[in-house]
Parts: structure tokens; C-alpha cells; sequence
């Protein structure tokens, strides 16, 4: 009898990705951000494990690009995100919201199988 061994293989790069969404609302407010400081590209999406679900959100300022970010753009607003960051957050629209007082950057990811109450952190 014979045993196939044969291991399937996951590649960042040949992977197919669905993309990011930008809503106008974030969009507005990435532009409002990089007109606020000139040295700004935009902002980068990524992730790390962290938080009582699993994973966080991380958003940071774009000063310098990476080779391995791919840059999402909607009304002039860029958005960069680690080629890494993919597997986590494909498929993710990001909108800027009221949430009572404040206003945040919301995360509407279809990966998600589950939030912590915060909404800080996420599950897959």
C-alpha cells in the first residue's frame, strides 16, 4: 500500500485577494490625516496577536512605503496593508464612524467568527 504524503502549500503571493473596501467616510478622514501632516502617505492596516479574542487591529501612519504592502485606494485616500496582514483581514471594509462621543475607525471584517465586547479584538 502506498501513501501519498503529498502536502498542500499556502503562498502569499499566488493567493487570489478579495481586497480591502475604503468607505468614504474613512476615506475623508485618512485625506483629513494626511493633510495634517505632509510627510503622511496614508495609513497602513495591519494585525498582531494580541487581545482577549486573538487578534488586534493595527493602524498606523504611512511616512515610508514597504515592499510588501499592498495599497488599496479610494477618492485619493490610501490604505497600505502587509502582504501578511491578508490571510486575517481580506474582504475587510474600513469605515470611520460616531460611536456616541468619539469617532473611530470601524472594522467590518467578514473573517471574523467573533469580537471581544470592546470590539478591540478579533477571533477567526
Amino acid at each position: 500500500m502506498q501513501v501519498d504524503n503529498k502536502v498542500e502549500t499556502f503562498s502569499l503571493e499566488e493567493n487570489i485577494w478579495r481586497g480591502l473596501t475604503i468607505t468614504d467616510s474613512a476615506a475623508r478622514q485618512i485625506l483629513h490625516l494626511v493633510e495634517s501632516d505632509p510627510s503622511m502617505l496614508g495609513l497602513r492596516l495591519n494585525v498582531k496577536q494580541s487581545g482577549c479574542a486573538g487578534f488586534n487591529y493595527v493602524v498606523e501612519k504611512v511616512t515610508q512605503t514597504d515592499d510588501s504592502d499592498l495599497v488599496y485606494e479610494h477618492d485619493g485616500a490610501r490604505l497600505y496593508v502587509p502582504l501578511k496582514a491578508m490571510p486575517f483581514i481580506d474582504g475587510t471594509e474600513l469605515d470611520y464612524v460616531q460611536e456616541g462621543l468619539n469617532h473611530v475607525f470601524k472594522f467590518n471584517n467578514p473573517k471574523a467568527q467573533h469580537a471581544c465586547g470592546c470590539g478591540e479584538s478579533f477571533g477567526l
